[in-house]
């Protein structure tokens, strides 16, 4: 069975930082917001819930330290999602195992009853030539009695 890898997490300047992430730049991320906002494309979200209402009355350095903080959590979020899709990935790829299993022991089980079932014809197409020779026996037996008596 495979083992399941864990998410290693590290810490960077109190904002927990994802390792084995793939496909994702939080770097890219920003630039790409930071983009447009140079470009003045705001985003429509004025019931945006990454601040609550109190958000617009903190300083900078809360709002900061609160989206470090919101941003903590997303990361842990994640490595608990990406955890799980490793175990998922673990468990189909355990499953996917026993399915070949199961077929290949499907198709030798299908050998044998294949052969099986030509033997049982071999033996009915004996056992009634046998059954023809008995009665032609039977019938000789019966004939030298009559000509016995």
């Amino acid at each position: 069975s495979s083992k399941i890898r864990n998410v290693e997490v590290q810490s960077a300047d109190g904002v927990a930082v994802l390792e084995d992430c793939v496909g994702f730049s939080l770097a890219k991320t920003i630039s790409k917001v930071e983009e447009r906002l140079k470009k003045g494309v705001l985003p429509d979200c004025q019931d945006d819930d990454i601040f609550p209402r109190v958000g617009n009355e903190m300083g900078a350095e809360a709002q900061i330290r609160f989206l470090k903080a919101k941003l903590r959590v997303m990361q842990e979020d994640l490595a608990n999602i990406v955890f799980e899709c490793r175990k998922k990935d673990d468990e189909n790829q355990n499953l996917g195992t026993r399915l070949k299993d199961t077929e290949e022991e499907n198709s030798r089980l299908q050998r044998t009853i294949s052969l099986q079932q030509s033997q049982i014809e071999k033996y009915k197409m004996l056992s009634q030539e046998a059954n023809k020779k008995t009665e032609g026996l039977q019938q000789e037996v019966t004939a030298l009695e009559k000509v016995l008596q």
